[in-house]
Formats: C-alpha cells, structure tokens, sequence
C-alpha cells in the first residue's frame, strides 16, 4: 500500500476538485460532517427538525431542493451500521450540470483524518475547509543559513521551501587596511561578527516565534564551519527555538539556492518527512535509468506490462496524475478498444465515434481511474506505491517527462 501520499488520499484530493466546481442556485448545498462519537440517531433527528424547517422557506424551488438533499442524506444513513473509525462526510444537494439544467448529487467521503467536530453546513457551495486541511502538509522546519557575507532565513511547509529574509554582513574581509593594527582591526571585525550574528538571531526569532510551538517541528542550521557553529554556540536565538535546533549541517550556498543543499544534508534527521523518502524513490529511479541497468521502467503501457509480470519492486505515481482507461465495445461486430483520456472535473465523456471495422455506433462500457487500476495492480504484486508531488524539480520531471507514471524494478524484464 502507498505510504506517504495514500490512494485514499489521492481519491478524496480528486473528489474534492470536483465538488469544488459545484453550485447550487442558493443556500441548498448540504455539507455533513460526523465525527465517530457520534450517535447516527441523533443525526437522523436533526436532519428531520432540519426538513421540517425547510418547508417554511419562501422559495418553493429552494425549499424542495434543500428536503430532497435531506432525503437522500435521511437514506443514506438508514444503510449506515456504524459510523467509521475517522467520521464519515457527505454532501448533497441539487447542482448545475450544463446546458441550463440541474441534478441532485449525493457523495459519500471517509476522511484520511479523524472529523473532530459535528457539522451541518447549507450554502450555495459545499464546504470543503475541513478535508482540505487534512490533505494541506503542516510540518514547518525553521530554516538558516549563514557564512560571514550574509544570511537567509526561510520555512520548510510540507515539501516547499519559502524564503523569508535575505541579510548581508558589514564583516570586513580578513585582509586589514593600511592605519590599523592587526589587534584592533580584528577587535572591530569581531564587533561586527557579533552584530551580524545577533541581526540573524532576531530575524530568525521575529519569523519563527509567530508559529505556534507544536508547529515548528525544529529548526535546521547550515553553512560553512566555523560561522555555524559560532552562531549556535553563541545563544543568539530566542531560548525557546534554542531547544528546537535539530543539527547543524554543511552547505557551499548560503542564498535561497542553499535550501535544497540543506535539506538533503539533513536527510537522516528528517527521515521521517515525505520531501525526503519521495527525493530517495525517485533519486533511485533516476540512478538506475542513467546506468541502463534495464531495472526502471516508464510510460503507461510499459509499466502495467511490468505489473502484470509482478516485477515491480516500487510503483511511482505523480500525485498530479488524472487520467482514466476508457473501453469501447462495438455490440454489433464485437470490436473493443481500450483508450486513456485526461480527466477533468465536470468534463463530460466524449462521443464514442464509430467502429472502425464495421461502421455502427461505439459504446462506452467501462472507465478505470488509471491511478485506481495502477494501485490495484501493484496490491496484488507486493509493489510500494510512492506517490511524487510535483514541488521539486525532480517530481516535476516524472510528471512531464515520463507521463506521471514509472517503476523502478525487483529485475530487468526487457519491456
């Protein structure tokens, strides 16, 4: 099973691009979260004082839209036994769907996070806040890097790196001017040393003292040696993000470049981060596809063949894949093709066209989300699903150089 990004996650990600496209004509969109202490009678009871004050609204239309989404919720819970480890979510409710007309949908979500909260929302738009903050990366890691010529002070949210203030010294280089003495030029570059130190410690403090505690999972200090061990050895931070200094690590850059260097410096002490077990997959793909060991594999086709035979060691999958295998059949002469679109949310499935052998009318009998179908494939052959992000250069490559889809291999197969 996926590890990091889960096929659960990918499903409720897709699901919610599309509710996030639907609207309704008024305050008729229901939005239902319940929390597993919940008891499912009380729900029913509330969502029957909910019908019956839906009747009272001026609107005929909205107020039969509103009792019609409350019906279909009423029956859904009917069928429920009980309520799901992590809650359960639905939305419901009468939306556009092209060409001036409307239908009433009624979706059914098991979050990937506990719901925390009872919540009953009406509203033209359904309301996506809570899942979507699930699905949002929240480890923050403190960034700093320094030399003697400057500074730059950034986050690591999730996979992305920002920055947050650039600093550049008034330390004199080692060579003193003519006038000086060799004790007092190097009194006054210690001066400044200390002042730039102190300049970075109170910009690092101001960024970072903003989050709250158990949001800064720890800071990453890196740079050349002996700067960075001078600035933490010198208490130049505040006492409290003191503690949460996690390493100090070497890096040849200290601008914004340097992140990515920092970062992979402190693998082993952020081993546990997505960023960096999805850098390791697919680091390890692209090492064994530059030795043409024959032990990788990419492209939709090449890949499902490679599944198929059970070679796949680690299935990679982008998390901005969206695609899905459509099969048309011919009914008359028996002619089947199989074909994979881009999906889009609301984008309604194309004509079929006609049969190439024998002229009638094609069919659509089947559609595969092609990440479920990849998924399930590797289940059933032990394969490790890692899903990539796209927020590093590297994963952008899987996606647009290799279709989002590819597999580093147990052994060469020659497909």
């Amino acid at each position: 099973m996926a590890e990091y990004c889960t096929y659960e996650k990918y499903v409720v990600k897709k699901k919610l691009e599309t509710l996030r496209n639907k609207s309704g004509k008024s305050a008729e969109l229901i939005s239902l979260y319940i929390p597993s202490n919940k008891q499912i009678s009380d729900v029913t009871n509330h969502l029957r004082e909910e019908h019956e004050q839906a009747s009272n609204i001026k609107s005929k239309l909205t107020s039969n839209n509103i009792q019609e989404a409350l019906d279909s919720l009423l029956a859904k819970l009917r069928s429920l036994n009980k309520i799901p480890e992590n809650g359960i979510v639905y939305f419901a409710g009468t939306v556009g769907i092209g060409a001036n007309r409307t239908g009433m949908i009624t979706e059914v979500l098991i979050p990937p996070e506990p719901v925390v909260d009872y919540i009953y929302h009406c509203d033209p738009i359904f309301y996506l806040e809570p899942l979507e903050e699930m699905l949002r990366e929240c480890n923050t890691y403190g960034l700093i890097l320094l030399d003697l010529r400057e500074a730059t002070i950034g986050m690591l949210v999730g996979r992305q790196t920002e920055v947050i203030k650039h600093l550049h010294s008034t330390v004199p280089g080692k060579q003193r001017k003519g006038g000086q003495s060799a004790h007092r030029f190097e009194q006054l570059r210690r001066i400044a040393i200390h002042d730039f130190y102190k300049r970075i410690g109170d910009a690092a403090s101001e960024a970072f003292m903003e989050l709250e505690s158990d949001e800064l999972k720890g800071i990453l200090i890196g740079g050349h040696s002996p700067t960075k061990e001078e600035f933490n050895e010198g208490g130049f931070l505040h006492y409290e993000l003191q503690k949460k200094v996690l390493g100090l690590f070497d890096t040849g850059y200290t601008d914004e470049s340097g992140f990515s260097e920092l970062i992979n410096a402190a693998e082993d002490t952020l081993q546990g981060i997505d960023l960096i077990k999805q850098k390791k997959d697919i680091e390890t793909f692209f090492k064994e596809l530059a030795t043409d060991s024959g032990k990788v594999s990419y492209g939709e086709d090449n890949v499902r063949a490679n599944l198929e035979l059970k070679a796949v060691d680690v299935l990679l999958l982008s998390e901005d894949l969206r695609s899905e295998r459509v099969t048309l059949k011919c009914s008359v002469c028996g002619y089947e093709n199989k074909r994979t679109r881009k999906w889009k949310s609301n984008e309604a499935i194309p004509v079929a066209g006609n049969c190439p052998e024998c002229g009638f009318a094609l069919e659509v009998t089947d559609i595969i989300d092609t990440v479920g179908e990849f998924s399930e494939l590797a289940d059933k052959c032990s394969s490790r699903i890692a899903f990539i992000s796209t927020d590093f250069d590297e994963g952008s490559q899987l996606m647009i150089a290799f279709g989002g889809i590819a597999a580093i291999l147990r052994y060469s197969t020659g497909v």
